[in-house]
């Protein structure tokens, strides 16, 4: 990047109208490289003197001596007894516990919808399954009224055959066959 610059610059410098030398050109590379410098490295060197001052000023504690049964139910106890507490605290624990008891509600109504929806879904199935079972069912008979018809033309064609070779042997003659 710095010889693109500096080939930019020797270039500026050419011009007929700007008069640069050597020495300038060194110290506007210089700035420009300095000012990256402190860009890259500038933010995290003030983050570390900020957190050495901010080190040195600590502030007073906090005089709050919860119980075991206080801290697993909400602390209601402990954050009337700070120093700093104008109601804001307060306010904040009962937006807080209006907000979980509605997010209950909506969870409670999600489930309820849930179970009515799964209700009415196993209903329609076993609606649907029973009808597949009459369909079946039918196919079934269907298929056993097929098959006893193709067996009754079986035997009737072998009856027409038998037939037909007696009235043959007795001199009877087809009349379509003698058309043709």
């Amino acid at each position: 990047m710095a010889l693109v610059l500096s080939t930019h610059l020797s270039q500026l410098c050419s011009h007929p109208f700007g008069v640069c030398s050597a020495g300038v050109v060194r110290l506007v590379l210089f700035l420009v490289s300095a000012c990256l410098v402190c860009y890259v490295v500038g933010p995290t060197f003030l983050w570390h003197l900020s957190g050495k001052f901010a080190a040195q000023a600590s502030c007073p504690s906090c005089v709050c001596d919860c119980s075991l049964e206080t801290i697993l139910s909400i602390p209601l106890d402990c954050s009337k007894r700070g120093t700093n507490n104008n109601g804001e605290s307060e306010d904040i624990i009962d937006l807080l516990s209006e907000e979980l008891n509605l997010q209950r509600n909506v969870t409670n109504d999600n489930m309820a919808h849930t179970r009515a929806l799964i209700l009415e879904a196993r209903k329609t199935s076993s609606q649907y399954q029973k009808e597949a079972e009459k369909c079946n069912a039918g196919v079934e008979a269907c298929e056993e009224a097929r098959e006893k018809a193709e067996a009754a033309l079986i035997a009737e064609k072998k009856l027409s055959t038998v037939w037909e070779s007696r009235a043959r042997e007795l001199g009877w003659q087809d009349r379509r066959s003698a058309r043709s």
